[in-house]
């Protein structure tokens, strides 16, 4: 059966609950307001990212109804991503304390790789490795740290959405050339919630994302990867690549911050992508790099790795040292 019209139906619902959500912020004045640490320079309305959490809720229900993702998967995803969501929208419209997040976050990855049954084995440098529970930890850390960066990385117009598009639609390429059609619905789907709402948050934007909406897709990518890392330690690597531009930004930046001593939890403007856009004095270029970076460069490598052999943990290193050389150039971490 084709369900091919699930798709503007996605993208329809994502870019009316954004429009709904933007007047409704507008009404309450529930408005970003710029400060000394802004990128942004005119008052915006936040929360705009709750239409693809409901959306993408909606697609995953459809995907289950249809028998094209697994129960296991479904709660895994929705229950860590809805937790997420909840925690992100109480700060949005308030203030958690970073302890109580943090405590929320660990149990939201910790569900959510229960459900998919832990991180499975890994292919490192040609060496097949399962790391019980080792590696389960690791593979909580990587979800926490996956949803807490995809946060600091919205601090400009777009970054996020694009590269969540970005990834999601490289990761279906990857699954489609492996003959994995399995793995292309869920991050196909999630990929066309985010681009209605990226109508409304395309430079100079009209609606952000907020924390909700952000943390919200750091844990779902994150699920989603671990999803095809069971079908292939060969995906894995792939998503990590695809991944790039976000995780080399935001660790480096992080790494240099906590060798200096700063409070890692206060809010900076010290990523390379906010030192580029007051470079360019603009967002658009440099979210357009981003997506440029993500095609032409990042989506070449994984597609190597998933389908030609290219050893993973080889092309990991080749797809981040030009990443490193850019965020070390930009000055990722510097003292503003």
């Amino acid at each position: 059966m084709n369900f091919g019209w699930i798709i503007p139906v996605i993208a329809l619902l994502s870019f009316g609950f954004t429009w709904l959500l933007r007047h409704y912020a507008l009404s309450r004045s529930l408005l970003d307001i710029p400060n000394a640490r802004s990128s942004h320079s005119v008052p915006t309305p936040r929360g705009g990212g709750v239409a693809i959490v409901l959306t993408f809720m909606l697609a995953l229900a459809f995907l289950l109804w249809r028998d094209l993702i697994v129960p296991t998967q479904f709660w895994a995803i929705a229950v860590a991503g809805g937790l997420v969501a909840f925690i992100g929208f109480m700060d949005d419209h308030g203030h958690i304390a970073a302890r109580w997040r943090l405590l929320g976050h660990f149990t939201a990855a910790t569900w959510l790789l229960c459900w998919m049954g832990g991180l499975p084995s890994i292919t490192i440098f040609g060496w097949q490795a399962d790391l019980g529970v080792p590696g389960h930890l690791l593979a909580v850390v990587y979800l926490v740290w996956l949803l807490n960066l995809y946060n600091f990385m919205d601090g400009i117009d777009g970054i996020a959405s694009v590269e969540a598009i970005s990834v999601c639609l490289g990761a279906c390429l990857l699954a489609w050339l492996e003959g994995s059609l399995q793995l292309i619905w869920a991050p196909l789907l999630l990929a066309v919630c985010v681009a209605g709402f990226l109508f409304w948050n395309f430079p100079p934007a009209k609606i952000f994302m907020g924390d909700a909406g952000s943390g919200f897709l750091g844990i779902v990518l994150g699920g989603l990867s671990l999803q095809a890392a069971a079908v292939s330690a060969d995906f894995l690597w792939g998503w990590l690549i695809l991944f790039g531009v976000f995780i080399v930004d935001a660790t480096y930046t992080l790494l240099r911050r906590l060798l200096r001593g700063d409070k890692v939890y206060e809010a900076h403007r010290s990523h390379a992508y906010q030192f580029a856009s007051r470079r360019f004095g603009r967002h658009l270029p440099v979210t357009i790099a981003v997506a440029a970076i993500n095609m032409f460069w990042l989506l070449p490598i994984a597609v190597a790795v998933a389908r030609f052999g290219l050893d993973g943990c080889l092309g990991l290193i080749v797809a981040y040292a030009p990443l490193l050389v850019l965020a070390i150039g930009f000055g990722a971490g510097k003292r503003e």
